[in-house]
Parts: structure tokens; sequence; C-alpha cells
């Protein structure tokens, strides 16, 4: 099938036309005619499937041919609601339709008064728009047709209340289209409450409702001090065109970008407590590929949609399995494969299992190759810190009695000989236990419980 054959408007058929569309996608073949039809429909897709085109293109034929005025698309974050927003305007830009984003952290001023003047299509956040219209200030916004794009993301953020509650400020009488990559049991209860006798499309396959199965999944099994080499060693050695490198916390975001700057990387930082405008700036950087590396927060990237992302690397693992779903569904979109690595410490292993188990990942131990035979800094520093944290042992004087005469420096060069021999850091070639390490860590730790258990055990008796 073709574009061509859909009874588009010629204007809608022209935006079709320079965005370099010829076959539909599934998703597409799948929604555009039920939409054209009038009916309400629930889609579950990932993003990356042509949601947007999916949705918009009908939606713009029908504006474009008069069958309605305005239509309204809801979209978890500011970032996708630009996003949607700019391909609508050029999908629509020959049929002259007219397109808004309505987002928070802006002034209401230019966005009312827009509204006011009659744009047919808002893209709007949540928390913005429901103080819209419970102020009041667009009440002349009327939509004949109404997106949920992501309801999952929206659900995960908490703006569940506020959609119900923006649902009460729209007319009954409209075509509602829901959209979500997962369905939850809360998503089907919205489903049933704001649409009526709806069509249920999907282009998730069973296998994808979890962890894409064409994202290549491993992780790297390191010592905590070993994080920022084992970063630095995976960016330089994998073939990465654009890639996101995800952190737990803010602060995290800032030191880490910092880091990776200086070590001469094209990196940037994404989180929350960024001005919209340099979050917006450092985006659409990332987009046209100036920004090669983005460092962020699962927050900051929710709703992100960025086209070639080869690799996500997760620096911390995340703190549960759906955030580990979320991160990697980052890469391997629109039928491309993907390079999903996980750095995860000895101590953090058994929750790495946990989420494997839960999401079944199909993940896969590896080690990161290490040429050199120096040690790195950071090595160093946490040896260093060791010895001076170090308790004295009771028995260092009798040690030292046996030392005495002993040139004092080389006296000290020798000791940290044989510390840093013991530790073995610079015999070995690789970052990333094997996995007969790993086995060993894992026997002592089961070992370990059972221990305990035994003794507590003994203790209760």
């Amino acid at each position: 099938m073709t574009f061509n054959e859909f009874d588009f408007h010629s204007d809608i058929r022209k935006g079709v036309k320079i965005a370099g569309f010829r076959e539909p996608s599934p998703i597409q073949e799948m929604a555009i005619p039920i939409i054209e039809a009038g009916d309400d429909m629930v889609g579950q897709a990932h993003t990356g499937t042509g949601k947007t085109a999916a949705f918009g293109l009908p939606m713009l034929n029908k504006i474009a041919n008069g069958e309605i005025e305005r239509a309204l698309v809801i979209t978890p974050t500011r970032e996708l609601a630009t996003q949607v927003s700019d391909e609508l305007y050029h999908l629509g830009r020959f049929a002259g339709i007219r397109t808004l984003t309505v987002y928070g952290g802006v002034g209401y001023g230019r966005q009312i008064a827009l509204i006011h003047k009659g744009v047919q299509i808002v893209v709007a956040t949540p928390g913005r728009l429901k103080d819209l219209y419970k102020k009041g200030k667009i009440d002349v916004f009327n939509p004949e047709i109404v997106v949920l794009d992501e309801a999952d993301e929206m659900l995960d953020m908490g703006f569940l209340e506020e959609i119900k509650e923006i649902f009460e400020y729209i007319p009954q009488n409209r075509q509602t289209l829901l959209f979500s990559a997962t369905m939850p049991e809360p998503i089907k209860e919205l489903a049933d409450n704001i649409l009526y006798n709806p069509k249920f499309i999907s282009v998730v396959n069973k296998d994808e409702a979890t962890t894409n199965n064409i994202i290549d999944q491993r992780y790297y099994v390191i010592h905590e001090h070993e994080r920022d080499d084992a970063i630095v060693k995976l960016l330089e050695t994998e073939d990465t065109d654009k890639c996101i490198v995800f952190c737990r916390m803010k602060r995290e975001v800032d030191r880490l970008s910092e880091h990776l700057s200086a070590m001469g990387f094209n990196a940037k930082g994404l989180h929350g407590d960024m001005e919209q405008q340099e979050r917006d700036e450092m985006i659409k950087g990332y987009r046209r590929g100036e920004i090669k590396i983005m460092v962020a927060t699962d927050v900051a990237s929710r709703g992100l949609d960025v086209k070639n992302v080869s690799h996500v690397f997760n620096y911390h693992i995340p703190f549960d399995p759906q955030s580990y779903v979320h991160r990697i569904g980052r890469t391997g979109r629109a039928g491309k494969s993907g390079q999903a690595i996980t750095l995860v410490s000895t101590e953090e292993f058994r929750e790495l299992q946990r989420i494997q188990k839960e999401v079944g990942a199909d993940m896969r131990l590896a080690t990161i190759s290490n040429s050199s035979t120096s040690i790195d800094e950071s090595s160093i520093e946490y040896l260093a810190s060791n010895i001076r944290n170090s308790e004295i042992h009771p028995d260092v004087d009798r040690l030292l009695n046996h030392l005495k005469g002993m040139d004092h420096k080389l006296f000290l060069k020798k000791i940290a000989s044989m510390i840093m021999n013991e530790q073995d850091y610079s015999s070995e070639n690789q970052i990333g236990l094997d996995q007969d390490k790993v086995d060993e860590i894992m026997d002592s730790y089961i070992h370990q419980k059972r221990t305990s258990k035994g003794n507590n055990r003994r203790r209760k008796r």
C-alpha cells in the first residue's frame, strides 16, 4: 500500500510528499481508515512507529476538507508536544492549518491570544491545559477530535486526574483517540470512560510488551570506582551515532556531562531543574546531531522521541523494572536495531537479576577490553582513599620492628606496590568481571546468606 491510496486533500498529499512518506507503517495503515470513518479508537504502539502521522494525517485531512474546525492533542511532556506540533505543522502547512503548542513554564498571554484567534490544532501538556480550561481562559476552544498520546507515560507521570478533569470541559460530541505502548488497568478504565464504542488496534507483538527484541542488551559487572572509566571506554569503543546515558540523580547528570565534556566528548546534560529555553535548545541540538551524547535523568527523557539513537547506556541501574523498559525503549525504534548497555556494581547485581526476571530481558554479560597496562587516575584515587581510611592493624608495630633501618621512601614504595599488586589493577586487561568471577561472587553471596539464616535460627533456639 502507498499513501496515494488514501483519499487525502491535495494540500495534505503535498505535505506527505514533501515529508518523504511513501508507504504507510502498520499503525498508519490500520489507524487512518478508522479515524477517517469517525470512530473512536485505542491504538497500542510504541513511540517511533509513526503514531503522529497515524492520527495527524486523517485529522489534518478532516480540517482541510471542512469536516471539522478544531483538534486537540494531549501529550505527557513539553518536548513531545513541541515535536508533535512541528510534525503536524509540516504535514498541514500547504492547507494553511495552524498549530499551537501549549505547555507550562512560559506566560499564558500568547497561548490564550492565539487560541482566541482561531488556531485549528492545539498540542498541549495536561497541567497547563487543565489550568486554562479551569480558569475559563479558552472556553472558545471546543475540539471535535481529541487525541491522548502516550497515555501510559501520562499515567506514570501522575497526570491521570488532570486528564479526567480536562475531559469534563470538552464537548461530548467528539471523536476520541487514545494511543499507548502498554495497557495497564488504569488506562483501560480511562478508555472505558472517555471513548465511545472504540475500535482496538495493536502493532505491539507479545515479545515487545516488555523489552524490544531487536535491542542487543548487555551488562558489565564492575567495581564502583570503575564506573567513570567504564562509560568512557564504552563511548570510545562503541560505534555510536546518537546515544543517551541515563543517570539516577540530577547532580549525577551535571557531574558526568561535565566529566565527559572534559574528556573531549560531545556531551550535554538534561534534567528537570534546567530552564525551559536551555532544555529546548539542548533537545533541538541533539535532534539535529549537533550534540551526540545526552546525559539525562528518567524524568527529563519521558516522552522524548529522537530518531537514530543507536545506544542507551545505564550509568546506574534504574530503580525499577519499568524504568529499565522505558530507558532502553529510546533505541531500537521503527524496526532498527539498538544497543542497551548497563553498568552494574557487584552490590547491585541481585537487583539486575530481578529486573531481568520481571521484564523477561535477554541480557548477556560482557567485558570491556582495556589495552592500557597503567593504572587509571580514578583507581589511584580509590586506593589512596582506602589507605587513608584503613584501620591500624594491632600487630603493625611488630612488623615495623622487623623492618628497622630500611630507607623510609623505599619502604613506602614497596608497601604501596604490594597493595597495588594485590588489587591486580595493573595486570588486568579488561574492565568488567567475567562469568567465572561473577559466579564466584554470587556463590559467596549465597553462602553468606545461608550462614546468616543458620545463625539466626540458632539464636532463636
